[in-house]
């Protein structure tokens, strides 16, 4: 099967390869509007870029009207952001940070999240996220669909006990993180699996090379 882009739609082109290019990691990015009040929104195209500088991506679609998302139009003023992880146990409240609220309302309140402090940019960060980036914009490159944010990490935050700073290790098997798979589906990361563990036992342990990264 051989699919010619220039042949179909914009719409055509994203459900393709918003379906095909998975699992995506999710950003909840919490941001100030310039009343001061938290935003938070969920993005599915973000990754990181690189470690030195320490940058991160998140593509935000302008809106049908050509308008500014909040989140996008919060990073354009204000230069700062904090981009969340999400695991099992915030999953339904990440998704309900999508939804469309007025620009004067807080996802947070309305989901039943709570704030913490950040210690580099002025946007507070989501105390229950089992990791936070205290962001700048690095770059911002412009399509005619979209922005594409790149953030330099400037502070790490994690829940107690997820990292090993003595080995600077994720305790992966402490680590339950959900991503976006096609459509309006999402998908666990319980299913692992270490191809060299395979090879070297027919149960797999607890913990495997995997966590020892």
């Amino acid at each position: 099967m051989d699919i010619d882009f220039s042949a179909i739609t914009e719409y055509q082109r994203y459900k393709l390869m918003a379906s095909l290019i998975v699992p995506r990691p999710i950003a909840l990015i919490t941001t100030l509007s310039e009343d001061g009040v938290v935003n938070a929104a969920p993005f599915s195209m973000f990754n990181m870029l690189g470690e030195e500088p320490p940058i991160v991506m998140v593509s935000i679609n302008r809106l049908q009207d050509g308008q500014l998302k909040h989140t996008a139009a919060n990073i354009v003023r204000t230069g700062e952001f904090v981009v969340h992880l999400t695991d099992e146990a915030m999953a339904g409240q990440m998704h309900r940070c999508g939804e469309r609220f007025p620009a004067d309302v807080s996802e947070l309140a309305e989901v039943g999240l709570s704030t913490a402090l950040s210690r580099h940019v002025k946007p507070p960060r989501i105390a229950e996220a089992p990791a936070a980036f205290e962001c700048t914009l690095y770059e911002l490159l412009e399509t005619p669909s979209r922005q594409i944010f790149i953030g330099q990490v400037h502070w790490l935050h994690a829940r107690d006990g997820l990292i090993d700073t003595e080995l600077w290790r994720v305790r992966l098997q402490n680590y339950f993180p959900v991503a976006r798979f096609g459509a309006s589906f999402y998908i666990n990361t319980r299913e692992r699996f270490s191809l060299e563990a395979a090879s070297e036992q027919a149960q797999p342990a607890l913990s495997t090379s995997i966590d020892e990264i």
